[in-house]
């Protein structure tokens, strides 16, 4: 079953499901205008799609300087040549892999694999003992940071190279889930794997802040992609999208209100928390992304108070209810302004546009119907006084919240045996540092994300 979860999707399917069958003849579906346009504008199913990338707000992916692993005469056997080379192509094909549009999770993770399995070599101890393996740190990496432009960090560490390239593909896996969720027509398996990616985000991200970043020889500076309070808002802010898809699911199938109400304030508290671990950050580079974090919190609380008076519509507290729609209002008026502010604040990242979507402008008429209804049922029939202060929200969401996806590394690959690790010496390669090619410079990445195209393709066959 085709199912719309995102934004757009839901209120579109279940408004207009009707119209499609009689406008056949069109190359771009047509939908009614929504609230904040005249009644009589029009807004093409093509135009929706195309603003569909502009939910999310989304960073740069990292940038970084090429490696060659050529080690001149460190490397002592053809096996050992043979995991410089492979390291070589194997992160080049990586690499290549984030900016592949037709690039998917399978994909990915094979790339992935193949790469860590090899790089894991430099990194595990290989001789029996305790000691840190003796190629960790030969190679000198170079790695962007995605709140500080082209600016490089580098560290002399495999264990960085491993980090900050994890980092990366953890990032790949929120665009991914974004720019699948702006397809034309997504699919329950398709919907699947952007509620999943948005999971295996957050939990490479999780296993990079517990496991490996702890183990740099330097740790990141502030601000910086490895530095804890970075990771940790990438981490909520991947579990507050994942609980998006399960909202958006929840309302189309017209679960109970209570559970909607529930799901959407543990999102709200998702991005507040997302929000307040960056708030001793430079305004400089955190200022736009925490206004997306700010507005998201807002729009979801929203959702929270509306659907809560829903439920309490119907437990007959009428007056509860006209006040907690008053503070949805109030919250999605927050919302609204925090859209435009974000719009107008300078920043990395991508400008996402949720204000202009139909999930966002349908909350607004949703809780202005519902609120007119709770004031004329209580005009005819409750009478009952409608309290001074909002409702305290203590709800707790039983089902459909949103974990990370464990991480684990790949295996080591069998390249990298105890007997080839021996072959490796160091005490080789110091006389001919002189003839190393001098290092590249760190070159930004092309994402193919970035715009949306201006030809969508939406066209009935």
């Amino acid at each position: 079953m085709i199912f719309f979860f995102f934004a757009d999707f839901i209120s579109l399917f279940l408004s207009n499901i009707g119209a499609l069958k009689k406008k056949k003849n069109l190359k771009c579906y047509d939908f009614p205008g929504t609230r904040g346009r005249p009644a009589k504008t029009k807004v093409t199913r093509c135009d929706q799609n195309r603003r569909m990338a502009h939910w999310f707000h989304r960073n740069p992916l990292k940038a970084t300087a090429p490696v060659s692993f050529n080690y001149y005469g460190v490397a002592g056997s053809p096996a050992a040549n043979k995991i410089c080379n492979d390291l070589r192509t194997t992160r080049a094909r990586l690499l290549d892999m984030f900016t592949d549009s037709t690039c998917n999770p399978e994909m990915m993770k094979n790339a992935t694999d193949a790469y860590f399995s090899l790089l894991q070599g430099f990194i595990a101890a290989l001789d029996g003992t305790t000691q840190e393996n003796k190629m960790r740190f030969i190679q000198n990496f170079k790695w962007t940071d995605t709140l500080h432009g082209n600016t490089p960090s580098a560290q002399q560490d495999a264990i960085f190279e491993l980090a900050s390239m994890a980092f990366n593909v953890a990032l790949w896996y929120t665009k991914f889930a974004s720019r699948l969720a702006g397809k034309e027509n997504v699919t329950e398996a398709e919907a699947k794997d952007v509620h999943k990616s948005l999971k295996v985000a957050a939990g490479i991200f999780k296993n990079l802040k517990e496991v490996h970043v702890p183990r740099l020889i330097t740790p990141a500076e502030k601000g910086k992609d490895l530095e804890p309070r970075v990771m940790d808002a990438y981490i909520i802010q991947s579990q507050a999208e994942a609980q998006e898809v399960t909202i958006a699911r929840a309302i189309e199938l017209k679960h109970n209100a209570s559970l909607i109400a529930a799901l959407a304030f543990e999102t709200a508290n998702f991005y507040q928390k997302a929000d307040h671990t960056l708030n001793t950050l430079d305004p400089e580079y955190s200022s736009k992304w925490r206004k997306y974090l700010q507005l998201k919190q807002q729009f979801y609380m929203a959702y929270a108070y509306c659907y809560h008076g829903q439920t309490l519509l119907a437990s007959d507290k009428c007056g509860e209810a006209i006040r907690s729609l008053q503070e949805a209002e109030k919250c999605y008026s927050r919302a609204e302004a925090l859209c435009k502010e974000y719009r107008h604040t300078s920043g990395p990242g991508s400008t996402a546009k949720p204000s202009e979507q139909l999930f966002f402008l349908k909350l607004g008429a949703l809780i202005k119907n519902t609120l007119e209804k709770c004031q004329r049922e209580n005009g005819f029939i409750y009478f009952h006084k409608v309290p001074a202060e909002a409702p305290q929200l203590e709800l707790k969401a039983s089902y459909g919240l949103a974990e990370p996806v464990g991480f684990e590394m790949p295996p080591l690959s069998e390249q990298c045996t105890p007997e080839v690790y021996a072959t490796f010496d160091l005490t080789k390669g110091a006389k001919n540092d002189k003839g190393k090619p001098k290092e590249e410079e760190v070159k930004p990445v092309k994402e193919p994300d970035l715009k949306p195209q201006k030809d969508t393709g939406c066209v009935l066959s």
